[in-house]
């Protein structure tokens, strides 16, 4: 069964870590050179393997004592925050254009670029989190496989338009801040 809280919870942490991430802009570049729709079917299929592979991660995690992963999943939560703040923004990396606009080509650099740039990532590490801290797979997955669609969508169609309305380091505070906010109850959970 789903649980509509965990995804929406997922959901929203994840949407909003992802923002103001390197691949949001890398997928802004893409959906300015090549059409959208190729672009977004390999973002999507890089993301779908990401998450299959942090939420498996996690979900091993819930094996050990709850105490334990609530406190690792409490220090790698502030960890994140901290991340999120120390980082000023990142450079845009250089996307090398494919020699043709077949699907294959421009999927396939996208499939490539997300994949490479997107693993260890601080979102991959915070859906593993999420899994493990909330010990329900399917709907921490779910939420996270929308939400970074989401940002994809909106970095290849509206990326232009979503960053000039709202600042990037608002959005880096209040996923910083939602990140403090879900490390400090897990370690309080731990205690009490």
């Amino acid at each position: 069964m789903i649980s509509l809280s965990v995804l929406a919870l997922v959901f929203g942490v994840v949407f909003l870590a992802e923002l103001p991430d390197k691949t949001a802009l890398a997928g802004l570049v893409l959906g300015t050179r090549y059409r959208a729709s190729y672009v977004f079917a390999g973002v999507a299929a890089a993301f779908l393997l990401h998450v299959a592979l942090a939420v498996a991660a996690g979900s091993a995690l819930t094996l050990l004592p709850q105490r334990i992963v609530h406190v690792v999943t409490g220090v790698l939560f502030l960890g994140g925050a901290v991340v999120l703040l120390r980082n000023k923004g990142e450079d845009e990396e250089e996307i090398r254009r494919p020699g043709d606009q077949s699907f294959w080509k421009v999927a396939g650099t996208g499939f490539m670029l997300i994949l490479v740039a997107e693993f260890g990532d601080l979102t991959q590490i915070m859906t593993a989190n999420l899994a493990a801290r909330y010990d329900d797979p399917v709907s921490v997955g779910i939420g996270a496989v929308l939400a970074l669609w989401a940002v994809a969508g909106l970095g290849i169609v509206g990326g232009k338009a979503l960053m000039r309305r709202v600042p990037l380091g608002l959005i880096t505070k209040i996923a910083a801040a939602l990140m403090l906010a879900l490390g400090v109850w897990s370690l309080w959970e731990a205690v009490a």
